[in-house]
């Protein structure tokens, strides 16, 4: 097999000669501002908005939407710092419907939506590739929104309807990563691919920020089944500007300028294949594929536990209120945000002005996203009740894995452009898994509440985190692989 270690000392792999390169850096032919391609980026910036309220509000509002008496009593061995705060009365009697779920219940209905998301990630990515991923991500969108506003009506007719509409959320979700970096494949020149990614997934981050401290005060002011009304209606509208202001390519793109169109086409020239089938047996060889799907999944182990528990890490051991818990399980997050965005443009200045090869920018920031957040997350376990000192651990810990979109995240666009989609429904599927078991056993260690089983939670976490970094030093690539180059016959593998 002809070795996928190409000469990566190039900044950028794709340009076969110096030509090429001064074509492709341009600036004052192709201005940002009001650009196809970053108005791309903010719409995407603000659907993943959307996705990531439309997932995670409902960890707010269930804890208003369960009885207090059919929730599992709390072990007394869970007071272990002092309560620092007094949680204030409501304005006025609101509370809306409450349901008689036990743990276990809980438990299923937040884990159902893993459950839809992980079977569209490949098919999602297989029909973007054929069809586009416009119309597959805008209407991921749309059913993902429609269901979530569903959500009270099947919550009164009983949790099997309950966990039949998650699980479609789901399915309606898993198809919009795969379909984004589809686009990505057709939209990011490659010497903007960090910043323009890096600025439309950060809206997954944002949609975190913004529904956690939301959903809990619409809860608090209203009915936790608005959290739901108002979410899911937003979607709908993105819907709407989405369908009417994107194009799948810039040749179909209704009002692009001719020097944009050019530059992002010529940037691709030598980069994309128009061979239609996928070269199965190359993929499962690729070790470059591999380490994504490595970091994909390490990285994923520590996010989603913390999405899923920080909240009751801040309730159950720092004491803090509801009021406080939503807005501080909501900072570190922001911070994940602010790091992708700025982290996004140093990468490409890097590559760009600095001369410094994909590869290495790759793996360097990949490097920081991963090790970084273990070292962070252990020192968060022996902060005790030094609650400013666990919070910033906490927050640096996930802010630094924003260095991830520029490392692993976008790694699928360099080595298989014309893949990019199918590659992340691949890489995606292995790192929904955190999201189904990774809770489930984080929950199984802290059946007391102590902080000795947080902090073996952190440290599971933080190992897996250390060996996904170190899996893609070793085995990643920032150069386009032989079988997703022109011309390759994949009957040869």
């Amino acid at each position: 097999m002809q070795a996928e270690t190409e000469e990566e000392s190039d900044t950028s792999p794709m340009l076969g000669s110096a030509m090429e390169r001064r074509e492709l850096l341009r600036p004052t032919k192709v201005p940002v501002c009001c650009s196809a391609r970053y108005n791309l980026a903010v719409l995407a910036l603000f659907g993943f908005l959307i996705l990531y309220a439309l997932r995670v509000n409902l960890s707010v509002a269930l804890v208003n939407m369960v009885k207090p008496n059919s929730s599992m009593s709390e072990n007394a061995s869970a007071s272990v710092c002092p309560a620092h705060s007094t949680s204030p009365q409501k304005p006025h009697n609101i509370t809306g419907k409450q349901y008689s779920w036990d743990a276990d219940t809980q438990g299923w209905i937040l884990g159902s939506f893993f459950y839809g998301y992980i079977i569209t990630q490949i098919p999602g990515g297989f029909l973007a590739s054929r069809i586009g991923g416009k119309l597959l991500l805008g209407f991921g969108v749309l059913g993902t929104a429609i269901f979530t506003l569903l959500t009270p009506l099947a919550a009164d007719l009983g949790v099997g309807y309950l966990l039949a509409v998650r699980a479609l959320e789901g399915l309606g979700e898993g198809v919009t990563f795969p379909a984004m970096h589809a686009m990505w494949s057709s939209w990011a020149p490659p010497m903007e691919r960090s910043r323009l990614l890096s600025l439309s997934y950060a809206g997954a981050q944002l949609g975190t920020v913004v529904s956690l401290p939301l959903s809990g005060l619409i809860c608090y002011y209203m009915d936790w089944a608005y959290v739901f009304y108002i979410f899911g209606a937003l979607g709908i509208v993105w819907f709407v500007f989405w369908c009417w202001l994107v194009s799948d390519t810039p040749e179909t793109h209704r009002t692009i300028s001719p020097s944009e169109q050019d530059y992002i086409l010529s940037s691709l020239r030598n980069q994309l294949t128009s061979e239609k089938s996928v070269p199965c047996g190359a993929l499962i060889k690729s070790m470059p594929l591999w380490a994504i799907i490595v970091a994909h999944f390490s990285y994923n182990w520590t996010f989603y536990t913390l999405l899923t528990l920080l909240p009751t890490y801040m309730k159950d051991i720092l004491q803090f209120d509801a009021q406080e818990n939503g807005f501080l399980s909501a900072l570190p997050y922001f911070g994940c945000w602010l790091c992708m965005i700025l982290t996004g443009q140093l990468a490409d200045y890097m590559r760009e002005r600095f001369n410094i090869s994909t590869v290495v920018v790759r793996k360097t920031f990949n490097s920081i996203g991963m090790i970084g957040p273990a070292v962070f997350l252990v020192a968060a376990g022996y902060t005790g009740c030094n609650y400013v000192l666990a919070v910033t651990f906490l927050t640096i810990s996930t802010t630094l894995g924003g260095f991830c979109m520029s490392g692993y995240n976008i790694n699928h666009l360099d080595i298989a452009p014309s893949y990019a989609g199918i590659l992340l429904g691949i890489t995606n599927t292995f790192a929904t898994i955190p999201g189904m078991v990774g809770p489930v056993i984080a929950k199984s260690l802290t059946h007391d509440n102590t902080v000795e089983e947080w902090q073996l939670v952190f440290y599971i976490a933080a190992a897996i985190d250390l060996f996904g970094a170190f899996f893609f030093v070793v085995f990643g690539s920032g150069v386009v692989q032989v079988w997703a180059m022109k011309g390759f016959n994949s009957h040869r593998l």
